[in-house]
């Protein structure tokens, strides 16, 4: 029979030593700052109340913000003025306004970005879909106008009245007109938190591409709806 006083050091191993050496050694994962700046649009997400709905004012101003360096001193009339029928004139088959383009990189840089970002912060947080993650509304919000506004009413585009480049109706006829702003920022919301088919399933995408593609069918959703109050003359 052995004593406790018959064992060698190495043998006396206190309770807390012992297990500590049996238990795994965990690994402490930096925090990814940039990727949630990203993610939170700039600190956005981690407001108390209602942070999505702060993400897709954020897409709002990402959009309508290289329109109005652009314009400048003329901004503040178009957005007033924005939506008279007499800016509007015929133009071929086949148009498509450059600005179009900018558009449509800058929502793919966006949309490229969001699931990067949003992918690392679900894993930082170890959530599937972080409520403080509004990176995807951004990018929904920025769908929603690119469609709605992007695509000519049967290739009717703006009167060059303000510029000696035609400013394309991305910028003159939606993101420089409040009442289009405002429609298309209400619809949005609305699919975005209704979440029609088939926005749910596609939350079942994994990491980041989950967090962002319901977000993406509500801004498809929103943008017909945008479109259609185009047609419409609203």
């Amino acid at each position: 029979m052995t004593n406790e006083t018959d064992r060698s050091p190495a043998d006396q191993e206190t309770p807390s030593a012992s297990a500590a050496s049996s238990a795994a050694p965990v690994s402490i994962q930096r925090k990814p700052r940039f990727a949630l700046f990203l993610a939170t649009a700039g600190g956005l997400g981690y407001l108390p109340k209602a942070p999505g709905t702060w993400g897709s004012l954020a897409g709002l101003a990402l959009a309508i913000v290289p329109a109005c360096l652009y314009f400048t001193s003329e901004t503040p009339y178009m957005l007033i003025h924005g939506g008279v029928g007499d800016f509007f004139v015929d133009a071929p088959p086949g148009y498509f306004n450059k600005f179009v383009w900018e558009y449509i990189a800058l929502l793919v840089f966006a949309s490229a970005i969001g699931v990067w970002a949003a992918n690392r912060a679900a894993e930082f947080w170890r959530q599937k879909d972080p409520g403080r993650v509004v990176i995807d509304e951004v990018s929904g919000q920025l769908l929603t106008l690119l469609l709605g506004g992007g695509i000519p009413v049967w290739w009717r585009v703006p009167e060059l009245r303000y510029a000696t480049l035609a400013p394309g109706l991305v910028i003159m006829r939606c993101v420089l007109n409040w009442k289009y702003l405002l429609l298309g920022f209400i619809l949005f919301r609305v699919f975005d938190i209704w979440k029609p088919f088939p926005a749910r399933q596609a939350e079942s995408l994994t990491g980041g591409w989950g967090i962002m593609a319901d977000d993406w069918v509500a801004g498809i959703y929103a943008g017909v709806g945008l479109w259609a109050a185009r047609l419409m003359g609203l």
